[in-house]
């Protein structure tokens, strides 16, 4: 079978959305790319800091209600579906609950090849990645270098702290 979904895992700015670029670069066939920033984005307002949806703590903590999560479920299924139908996908996520995180992506993508790699990166790179960025609460960086990934299986992992993004994304399409 082939690699009809990719799985990046990793904190917040250790370079999944560079690599997802340059994958869809390097692989031969065309891949849809879905990160979580813009499932984020998409939500309505009023679920930024309400109890349902998702708030970001001043330390860079993240939490999320039922209300998020109940959406989350539908984005996941609604990208499994896609992949069912023919598409191929690259999916940026951040396993903010770990091996839970994972078994949600796993059932929803039950029946498909799937690819998992962790994305690591020095959470003292990552951090100054994220004051350069200047769109994310500073700590979230920091604390989710190693939190995303642990407990969490992969097939491959790559680490961005001295690797750019485009070796990352061959190393990775030597596996799809």
């Amino acid at each position: 079978m082939t690699t009809q979904v990719i799985v990046l895992n990793g904190g917040s700015s250790s370079g999944k959305s560079g690599i997802v670029r340059c994958l869809q670069e390097v692989l031969p066939d065309a891949w849809l790319a879905f990160g979580v920033d813009s499932f984020v984005d998409a939500l309505p307002a009023k679920m930024q800091g309400s109890d349902g949806g998702i708030s970001f703590a001043a330390d860079g903590g993240v939490s999320v209600g039922a209300e998020f999560r109940a959406l989350d479920a539908a984005w996941a299924e609604g990208i499994a579906a896609m992949a069912r139908a023919g598409a191929r996908i690259i999916v940026d996520d951040v396993f903010l609950g770990g091996p839970h995180s994972r078994q949600r992506w796993q059932k929803a993508l039950d029946g498909l090849d799937v690819l998992w790699v962790g994305v690591r990166c020095d959470s003292a790179v990552a951090a100054g990645r994220e004051i350069a960025r200047g769109d994310r609460v500073r700590g979230m960086a920091a604390s989710q270098a190693h939190l995303v990934h642990e407990g969490v299986r992969y097939d491959l992992e790559v680490d961005t702290t001295h690797t750019e993004s485009l070796v990352c994304a061959r190393t990775i399409a030597a596996h799809v």
